[in-house]
Order: structure tokens, then C-alpha cells, then sequence
């Protein structure tokens, strides 16, 4: 049975997922209930969620969601917007006023479609002609910020408690086969609504409890390859590893991990022979993004969720599986407030991952 407790947890941060491996939808308000199980873990710095399957009826368009400085930079990102995409939709996202949210952006959504003569004329696969797109933006257009940019799924964030961001972004009206959540406590960066959690980058979002030390060898060799830090914080970089190592490296997610938390040499060695040449090439071609420091993350993508703990286990991270619904988070007491009698519950081990995804493929 879960308690609460009035410690300050050293840990730091919170995670929290679902994720339905027969494509049921989840209603939004489980995942805000299992987070605010472990409302000490953050400050109130940061909380935000992120939700696969929530767009049926646009499935077949990005989702972007932005935040805006004023109507100066709304109005010069959607010049830029209209001259790359065809804008199916666009709207202010649905919110409700909270006595603990303030000073909050603009925030709209627009579900687009890349403009096919521009596409061409780009000689870009879609995904990297929007990913691109995405970064102009975020780089160039001042006041105006992209979190979130995939098909069919969003990023929900701001600065407060992750209960009170998902109550005003009113959570509750949204269903999906996928959720994550992360409660914030900032150790080395400021609190704002684009530095909240999850970071995203097309149909890959992260969230992550821990502080990586090799945040410098990993941002500066990311970047060589067309990616810009605007965010300078260690789950941004973290979010361009994966893109680059799954979407563009055409890695397996099972490889991913492989490479971002490397098994140690000495494991390498007792390993058989097939895998063991395996393992040695991921850590020597992709050795610059091997992630050192702790961490635990939830990783969402189209379809799937991967949960990754650092090699050591530094971090905190618990799984359970009831019938086809598998739930992961920081503390055990977050899964039993919305499942109190699972079929298993355990901790994953260090540097290996779990990655769920849906039975029969993409649901429509």
C-alpha cells in the first residue's frame, strides 16, 4: 500500500506512464492521477505529459503545437508556416484557468501538411523536410517555440505541478493508447513553459528523471550532424540522440539503447560471439553518444514505449503489467493508485530496456 511523505526526495523529478498493448484508449485523467502520487518529486518548475493516439480524426497530419511571446512572433511563424505547409486546422489549445498557473504563453495548434512543391523541390523524406521546418522555427523565429510536432499524438507542458499543468490543459477530454508524465525539479536550469518536460521531436518524446555529465561530448557531436540545442538542457539532447540514432541511423530501438547506455566492457566480453561483435560495433561507431550520469527515461513514439534505466541504475524506475495495460513510473505508489492489484510488478535493470508496443500495429 502507498503513503505519502513530507521528505524531500534526492532523486529528484518524477516519470510516470501507460501504455495499452491492445490499442484501448486511455482517458487522460489516469495519467494526471498517477502522477500527483508523487507531487514531492518535483517543485513546481515543470510538468507536462504526452499523449499517443489522441488525434484520430488528423491522423494523417502533424500535430503542432506552439507556444508564442506575443502576436508578433504568432503572426511571423505562421507567415513561415504557410509558406511550407498546407494548414488543415488551427486553433488556440482548449485550456482552463488554474489558480496555480500564471503567466502563461499563447498556445496554439495547427495539424499541416507539407506543401508537396516544396517538398520535392526540398529532395527531403517528409519527416526530415518537417524536422527541419521545426528547427527553423524554433531557431530563427524569435518568441515563437515548437514542442511538439508528430502525427496523431501531443506534448502538453508548462511551469507548475504536473497535476495542475494537466488539469489546465484540460487532459480529461483527450483519450490515447500512450501516455507519459514528468514532474520537474530543475537542478541546473530555469524553470519556463518550452523547459518543461516532454521534449519532443516529431512522433519521439522524452521524459527524464536524472542529470546526464556527458551533456557537453553528446551536444557538441549531435550538432555536427544538423541538429541545434536551443534549450541547452541534457533531456533536448537526449531527444536528438534518439531521433538520430532510430529515424535517421535506422537503428532498432533495442540498438538505440544499446548505444545511449552501453553495456560495459566487461559485459561485453562474456557475452556469445554474434552478439559480442554486435555490441563492440555500436559502442565504437556511436561512442560519442553514450550517455554517462544517472538517469531513467520514458521514451513515447508512434506505436510504443521504451523505458531505459542508466547502466548503474542510479534512478528510480518501476514496472507492472495488468492484463494488456503495462504502467511504469518512479515509485510503485503512482502505479497502485490506478492499479491496485497488478499481475506483475518489478524493476527493470540497468541498461536494459522495455519496450512495449501495440499488438497488431498502428491502430486507426
Amino acid at each position: 500500500m502507498w503513503k505519502t511523505t513530507q521528505e524531500r526526495i534526492p532523486s529528484g523529478c518524477a516519470v510516470a506512464g501507460i501504455f495499452s498493448r491492445n490499442g484501448t484508449r486511455i482517458n487522460g485523467s489516469t495519467i494526471i492521477q498517477s502522477i500527483t502520487v508523487m507531487h514531492d518529486r518535483s517543485n513546481g518548475l515543470g510538468g507536462g505529459f504526452a499523449g499517443y493516439g489522441i488525434y484520430p480524426e488528423y491522423k494523417e497530419y502533424y500535430a503542432f503545437h506552439l507556444f508564442y511571446d506575443g502576436l508578433h512572433a504568432k503572426h511571423e511563424c505562421e507567415q513561415f508556416l504557410e509558406q511550407h505547409f498546407d494548414i488543415i486546422n488551427l486553433s488556440k489549445i482548449p485550456t482552463s484557468r488554474h489558480p496555480h498557473i500564471h503567466d502563461e504563453p499563447l498556445i496554439w495548434r495547427y495539424f499541416l501538411a507539407p506543401l508537396p512543391v516544396k517538398l520535392t523541390a526540398s529532395q527531403l523524406e517528409e519527416q526530415e523536410y518537417t524536422a527541419r521546418c521545426v528547427q527553423k522555427i524554433n531557431t530563427h523565429i524569435d518568441g515563437a517555440y515548437v514542442f511538439s510536432c508528430g502525427k496523431n499524438m501531443g506534448v502538453f507542458k508548462g511551469v507548475g505541478y504536473p497535476e495542475d499543468i494537466g488539469r489546465f490543459f484540460r487532459l480529461d477530454e483527450y483519450s490515447g493508447y500512450c501516455w507519459t508524465a514528468h514532474g520537474r525539479y530543475p537542478t541546473n536550469t530555469p524553470g519556463w513553459w518550452g523547459g518543461a518536460h516532454p521534449f519532443a521531436l516529431l512522433d519521439c518524446s522524452v521524459v527524464h528523471n536524472g542529470e546526464i555529465s556527458s551533456y557537453d561530448a553528446n551536444r557538441r557531436h549531435i550538432e555536427m550532424f544538423g541538429y541545434t540545442c536551443n534549450l541547452l538542457t541534457d533531456t533536448e539532447v537526449i531527444t536528438y540522440m534518439l531521433d538520430y540514432l532510430h529515424r535517421k541511423q535506422k537503428l532498432s530501438w533495442e540498438e538505440t539503447a544499446s548505444v545511449i547506455a552501453a553495456p560495459f566492457w566487461k559485459t561485453i566480453e562474456q557475452m556469445p560471439p554474434e552478439m559480442q561483435k554486435q555490441s563492440v560495433f555500436l559502442r565504437q561507431m556511436y561512442q560519442e553518444l553514450l550517455i554517462t550520469g544517472p538517469f531513467s527515461i520514458l521514451v513515447g513514439f508512434t506505436g510504443g514505449i521504451m523505458a531505459l534505466n542508466d547502466r548503474l541504475k542510479l534512478r528510480s524506475l518501476v514496472a507492472a503489467e495488468k492484463g494488456d495495460t503495462v504502467f511504469f513510473a518512479s515509485e510503485e505508489n503512482a502505479i497502485a493508485v490506478i492499479e491496485s492489484a497488478p499481475d506483475r510488478v518489478w524493476s527493470p535493470k540497468g541498461g536494459e530496456p522495455i519496450i512495449i508496443t501495440l499488438q497488431n500495429g498502428i491502430k486507426e
